[in-house]
């Protein structure tokens, strides 16, 4: 209680007292883990020490780095308040102040001193929280829950997404979801975000000048990044060694407008690459900081570095989060990845103001195409020429985006979304009132654009589901559908191409088309509601990626727009006397099959 009358030595700005405000009140009404995103340079320390100024109970804040746990707790002090340090790379091992900044490493390796009730945990850098329940950080939460089953958990961070799960986060305060519903995040609400173009507008944050390598750049392109977006020391190396004529080059380049930059970073791919650029540099005016640098070498390279002795500091993985040197207007990016959050984290180094400093140059010279301000995360990227696009759910209006392609026009020809984005307030009743709220939550949009349909009740689910979410019965797999049919002599399996229409009065011949110039058909006669309602289940359903559903009555409805029918991955025909007959339509087919037209 002490804290709340203390004065504050800062003035908040009004986006940061905006992301105290949502804390507050989101704690208020309700116990779920929640996300601030603010960007880089936006004062996340500030935001902490004024959280923690206002805490009442115990808060325990958590970070993985040293010098993070430092700034935030520097920051606490500032308030004229003592909190506690908890970092074996501080040398101090605090645990009974109101208000402890500990290193994550360190809490989890002396679990038994944080066996007292904490009202609220704080997790700066909370992208590196993973989905596992494992982790340290999951361990820690869940013996803080074994003393206080309302903790509250807040976590703060500029890149709200890990390459294997993408947003780290289920539910936006803007009223959409991200990810699917299978996918498990470790944090429920994203409560407030503020874009880095605000920040850059209003002169918070110093603008990047994006420039495309001038003079060469590495193609990293034949290189098979693992599921966290990283690849391999050995064939990085491998590639690198056939481009020392690059890397020279390049470093030229560096070395040329450099002269007209205070503080040059540069992030390279591997320690042995990082040698070879250091080379290029010249000895007096560069440092090189690795992941086995030993710490006081590393601090002693950094002062230098800030106080301007040096102006070249090159680093493998080091000082992506927890540096900050204002001075630094140059960035060089010579490594490649697929993690937007680690391009936007090496970006952001340097961002941050400094007196003189009018912007701060980027090179990408690594090839990874990412956009800074409008990062494209979520699901995995299903090919190199898709694109972020925008879809309108035919039955909320929300406009989803997904990646996809688009023609000539600009105008969406295919994306890959599976369910609506959009969260539906739900209608007010005095049964969720009754319940305290915890009914009144808004749900997600149920419209589906991909889906698999459920043979027992016809509900539509996702498309990775095993079990109906309607009636809970076992959905068949598509590869077991698939494995069985290749074993019978009697069965066609055609990975299908394409699909195409004749009309016979009111009969629909449809054929499919499989990639070897096979062909499988069936008859749909539209005149029968019958069959005019399992034909629209197929193709109605799904027509035009269920971007713009339709609903036939007649064979000349389906002509008039027969462009647009979609056609299964894959179908199955069973041999009847003398023909073949489809048993089975497989869309949206996602296993080890190679689909039609696949290398």
């Amino acid at each position: 209680m002490n804290a709340t009358f203390q004065l504050r030595p800062y003035q908040l700005r009004p986006y940061q007292q905006e992301a105290v405000d949502a804390t507050l009140n989101h704690f208020r009404h309700s116990d779920e883990s929640a996300v601030i995103v603010l960007p880089t340079g936006a004062g996340k320390s500030l935001v902490i020490a004024e959280l923690a100024r206002l805490a009442r109970r115990k808060i325990l804040v958590l970070t993985h780095v040293k010098e993070l746990v430092e700034q935030n707790h520097a920051k606490y002090e500032s308030y004229g308040l003592r909190g506690g340090i908890f970092s074996a790379g501080l040398k101090r091992k605090e645990s009974y102040h109101q208000v402890t900044f500990a290193g994550v490493q360190s809490v989890s390796a002396n679990l038994d001193e944080f066996r007292d009730e904490y009202s609220l945990v704080i997790i700066d850098e909370c992208h590196r929280v993973s989905g596992e329940d494992t982790s340290q950080y999951h361990r820690i939460i869940e013996l803080l829950r074994q003393q206080n089953e309302s903790l509250k958990v807040l976590g703060l961070t500029a890149t709200p997404y890990r390459l294997a799960m993408g947003w780290i986060y289920r539910y936006h305060y803007r009223g959409f979801v991200r990810g699917t519903e299978e996918q498990t995040k470790p944090f429920q609400h994203c409560i407030y975000e503020l874009p880095l173009s605000y920040m850059i507008n209003r002169g918070y944050l110093t603008k990047p000048e994006l420039v495309n390598a001038a003079v060469a750049q590495y193609d990293f392109s034949t290189l098979v990044p693992d599921r966290f977006g990283e690849y391999t020391e050995k064939d990085v190396n491998q590639l690198l060694s056939k481009h020392k004529r690059v890397t020279r080059a390049i470093i030229e380049q560096v070395r040329e407008l450099a002269a007209e930059r205070e503080g040059v970073m540069i992030f390279a791919a591997t320690v042995e690459h990082a040698r070879e650029i250091t080379g290029y540099l010249p000895e007096s005016e560069t440092a090189l900081i690795t992941g086995t640098t030993d710490l006081k070498d590393r601090d002693a390279l950094i002062q230098r570095f800030k106080q301007r002795q040096l102006k070249f500091l090159v680093n493998v993985s080091v000082l992506t989060t927890g540096f900050d040197a204002p001075h630094v207007d140059f960035i060089a990016i010579l490594r490649p990845t697929q993690s937007v959050s680690l391009y936007q984290q090496i970006v952001g180094r340097g961002l941050r103001l400094s007196e003189g400093k009018r912007d701060c140059l980027v090179i990408d010279y690594a090839g990874n195409h990412m956009n800074l301000h409008h990062p494209e995360v979520g699901e995995p990227k299903p090919n190199p020429d898709s694109e972020p696009v925008q879809v309108f759910c035919p039955d909320c209006g929300f406009a989803n985006i997904f990646w996809g392609k688009t023609d000539g026009d600009g105008q969406v020809i295919e994306h890959y979304g599976r369910r609506c984005q959009g969260l539906l307030e739900p209608a007010e009743s005095s049964e969720s009132a009754e319940s305290g709220g915890q009914g009144s939550r808004p749900k997600q949009c149920d419209f589906r654009f991909r889906f698999k349909e459920c043979p027992h009740c016809g509900g539509e689910n996702d498309i990775a589901a095993r079990n109906c979410g309607h009636c809970q019965q076992a959905i068949l797999d598509p590869d077991d559908q698939l494995r069985d049919a290749l074993k019978l002599k009697d069965a066609m399996v055609i990975r299908c191409g394409g699909v195409s229409v004749v009309a016979e009065g009111r009969r629909l011949n449809l054929i499919y088309h499989g990639e070897d110039g096979e062909e499988l058909s069936e008859w749909f006669d539209l005149g029968k509601a019958g069959q005019r309602a399992v034909f629209n289940r197929l193709f109605g359903r799904r027509f035009a990626n269920s971007q713009a559903p339709r609903t036939f009555n007649t064979v000349e409805d389906v002509l008039a727009v027969q462009a647009g029918l979609p056609a299964p991955d894959f179908v199955i025909a069973r041999k009847h006397r003398h023909y073949w007959q489809v048993q089975e339509r497989i869309f949206d087919y996602q296993g080890p099959y190679r689909k039609a037209n696949e290398m």
